[in-house]
């Protein structure tokens, strides 16, 4: 099949992602997050570019950063290049290890990058790794505030630790956008289709509605939360007006 042209964002961020090969694991002990993490380091010193947050999971990595000097298909072959040959030589294998090339969507707004932001440091509690997003040891969140890999200073001006620490021990989604929604921030149907494949980890509305219906309500439930309508979820997801409120009306009974 054809590759994609990939979109390139104005701010130069993105939200950047690399799956294992047949969805095969990439990290099988302790020491080969670590060995990512110094890799990542390695490379972050070379190709210059802002790293905002990490999240390394059993096969699969969600970063956020910022492109400066290096394309990121460059930055991702040092990486890939490091890496792989490690674990290759490690568990005596050969061959590809990541799954085509990295993903990556454009985080071109402050709104957008709180989302992906929270979207990363939810990942492991949304698999049951931890009940808190702070207690997963391969994340940033974990590290926040001390966390030298991270570009924390960037980070913190873009969203206050404070914010971002005050509720930790509860939806950290809902934290985190809850002072914007409080001043009464308005969706556009730009913003809720946006938002939605951030928080389904999907291309686009067919991908939503192959969904399974109890992720598709997580989906519909952090939507409405945010500021999303009734009538914008319906119309951005494609799903009956009614089904979307009898979700809503569950989950604000619970």
């Amino acid at each position: 099949m054809p590759r994609h042209e990939r979109i390139i964002s104005k701010t130069g961020m993105y939200h950047v992602m690399l799956r294992g090969i047949n969805k095969q694991p990439i990290f099988e002990e302790a020491e080969d997050y670590q060995e990512f993490l110094s890799c990542l380091s390695e490379v972050k010193q070379i190709s210059k570019f802002k790293l905002y947050a990490y999240c390394l999971m059993g096969n699969h990595v969600h970063l956020l950063l910022k492109e400066d000097g290096e394309a990121l298909s460059q930055v991702f072959k040092r990486i890939g290049a490091r890496y792989v040959f490690w674990f290759n030589w490690k568990y005596g294998r050969s061959g590809h290890l990541f799954q085509d090339r990295f993903k990556s969507k454009p985080v071109e707004s402050d709104d957008y990058f709180v989302t992906v932001l929270a979207y990363i440091y939810q990942n492991p509690v949304k698999e049951g790794l931890c009940k808190r997003s702070e207690d997963y040891e391969w994340c940033s969140r974990k590290q926040l505030g001390t966390c030298d890999i991270v570009d924390e200073k960037e980070l913190f001006e873009i969203i206050p630790i404070k914010t971002i620490m005050e509720r930790g021990h509860e939806d950290i989604e809902a934290d985190l956008l809850a002072p914007k929604i409080g001043r009464g921030m308005s969706m556009t149907d730009a913003d809720v289709y946006m938002q939605m494949k951030v928080l389904g980890d999907i291309q686009n509305v067919a991908g939503f509605q192959a969904l399974s219906r109890a992720n598709q309500a997580q989906v519909i439930i952090a939507l409405l939360r945010r500021g999303a309508s009734v009538r914008q979820v319906t119309r951005v997801t494609g799903l009956g007006r009614g089904l979307i409120t009898r979700i809503y009306r569950g989950y604000r009974a619970t």
